[in-house]
């Protein structure tokens, strides 16, 4: 019984509580100091899966593809990356529709502070923190260039400070959407890059991301201005209360914060665009480039193939064909003797 208990706190989430409802009671959890043992757990977990993917899928294919260490390198990346973002996008995609939060968009902000939440909700949390704690010693497992380690941690820090942030301050339900809309088009820009180290010719999919990109970054903008410009600000209880988990939607009330809050999240993502449109320009360029570059060598080897078939067949002056050392080609009679 004492180990049962034991393994219990490590494998299924903790704090649950029984919420009474119109039909009945409902079990839902909230958070606690015990989830970071689950964490850990699920930290071990996620480890032994992305071992699992590398040695039994990714080692696989680079075998066959006789990459350089640089492309491996990136190609590893992103093969993990696709096979997490895709798991990832069907599960919170289930989630928020079996939850009804895309059904109901006005459940993003109602009732706020979302205290309690369904088992499906707070495990789904759970994970996604473990993948990306777990991302940490893979650097070291992975044996990750020093140049890169920089991007890499930059990213792990932005999504542990997203995910964290929404579940500690009881914004799990536009978390969710958030994250939906980010694995989306994270799975396109990843699955593009594993086909572009396949066939360096084959770029279409960098096109189909760009327009994901743009269109979630459209729907990431006007899910906060709706969230944070007017739904936050109607919520009955606008008093500081952490003891309910109320933690800032008083903040809300006040119009100059709301506007700054509104004003960071467009600068932010304004940078975001910005990054990309200067790497679809460099993309672009570098097309360009290689274009005009073969239709020079074409053309070059054009030339050169007209100067073989002169020298080949002679050249004309004044209307007769004449050798290359200036002889007529027609041969000469022999006088008889």
């Amino acid at each position: 019984q004492v180990t049962a208990k034991t393994a219990f706190l490590f494998i299924l989430p903790q704090y649950n509580v029984s919420v009474p409802t119109a039909d009945g009671e409902l079990v839902q959890y909230h958070y606690g100091l015990k989830d970071l043992v689950t964490i850990l757990f699920y930290i071990f977990i996620a480890i032994v899966l992305h071992a699992v993917v590398q040695e039994y899928i990714l080692d696989k294919i680079n075998r066959r593809l006789h990459l350089s260490k640089v492309k491996h390198s990136k190609f590893n990346e992103s093969g993990q990356l696709v096979a997490f973002h895709l798991t990832s996008a069907i599960w919170c995609l289930y989630v928020v529709v079996t939850e009804g939060y895309i059904s109901n968009p006005r459940s993003l902000w109602e009732n706020y502070p979302h205290v309690y939440l369904p088992y499906q909700v707070k495990f789904f949390y759970l994970c996604q923190l473990a993948y990306w704690l777990h991302a940490l010693p893979e650097l070291y497992f992975q044996k990750v260039r020093k140049e890169e380690i920089p991007r890499q941690l930059r990213c792990i820090a932005l999504y542990l400070l997203h995910i964290a942030g929404a579940y500690l301050l009881n914004l799990t339900r536009l978390g969710l959407i958030l994250l939906l809309l980010q694995y989306f088009a994270e799975f396109f820009f990843h699955m593009a890059r594993l086909v572009y180290f396949t066939d360096e010719n084959n770029e279409k999919l960098f096109n189909v991301w760009a327009v994901v990109f743009v269109v979630t970054r459209l729907f990431t903008l006007t899910l906060y201005i709706l969230v944070i410009g007017f739904g936050l600000p109607r919520v009955e209880s606008q008093a500081l209360e952490p003891e309910r988990g109320n933690f800032f939607s008083f903040l809300f009330n006040n119009i100059l914060f709301r506007m700054s809050v509104l004003l960071l999240v467009c600068l932010f993502q304004a940078s975001v665009m910005w990054r990309f449109i200067h790497f679809q320009l460099r993309r672009w360029r570098e097309y360009w480039n290689e274009q005009s570059s073969r239709k020079r060598a074409a053309a070059a080897g054009t030339k050169q193939q007209t100067k073989l078939l002169k020298r080949d067949s002679g050249y004309h002056e004044n209307g007769v064909v004449k050798a290359e050392n200036g002889t007529s080609p027609r041969t000469k009679k022999l006088k008889s003797p």
